[in-house]
């Protein structure tokens, strides 16, 4: 696994200051999640626990099960998410989903850390473990088509964001109705609800 050395306590802090519009980005997911009114929701690289904290608390039905490669984190999410509306787990992106069905899978700034083929395979994968008519929440990184777009830091190694318009194609294929839900420089948020 990769460590990304990542910190639960300094975690908002530091999004904060890499990205200016984190708190919008966090907000616009949240829209797109609560409009879906799941029950049951996937977070992939659940972080801090932080996003799925303010969406439990606006979804008081909802079970929220978080994967993350980082045990610091886990452990941070742990500390803020209710142990009987959630559990977690060790996991990678390109490991295998939980099989159980979920009425929505989300992800906020994992997912940039993919390569190509590996987030058109992730998009294959969360299709296949939704209900019909579920819903996947993207809010992530993009490589923007003007470089004054780029606002947020990345490495070209460990951050590989790709093009909204690779993304939505890589959706459509995979069985999504996907739209732009809120877009502004390098972030999006993308609502795509699997087609029956």
């Amino acid at each position: 696994m990769v460590d990304f050395t990542w910190n639960p306590d300094t975690y908002l802090e530091v999004m904060a200051e890499e990205i200016p519009d984190y708190r919008r980005l966090q907000d616009e997911l949240l829209a797109a999640v609560v409009e879906a009114d799941p029950r049951t929701i996937l977070d992939l690289g659940v972080g801090s626990g932080l996003t799925a904290m303010r969406v439990a608390e606006v979804l008081p039905q909802t079970h929220i099960h978080g994967i993350d490669e980082s045990e610091e984190m886990l452990a941070g999410a742990a500390k803020v998410l209710d142990p009987d509306r959630s559990s977690l787990s060790p996991g990678r992106l390109q490991d295998s989903l939980p099989s159980a069905p979920i009425d929505l899978v989300m992800s906020t700034l994992a997912v940039h850390h993919l390569n190509a083929e590996e987030k058109a395979d992730l998009f294959t994968r969360i299709h296949e473990v939704l209900v019909d008519g579920g819903r996947f929440v993207l809010a992530d990184l993009v490589d923007p088509p003007d470089p004054a777009d780029v606002v947020t830091p990345i490495d070209g190694v460990i951050d590989i964001p790709s093009t909204l318009a690779e993304q939505l194609g890589w959706l459509t294929h995979a069985g999504f109705a996907p739209r732009v839900a809120w877009q502004h420089r390098d972030l999006v948020v993308v609502a795509a609800d699997k087609v029956v």
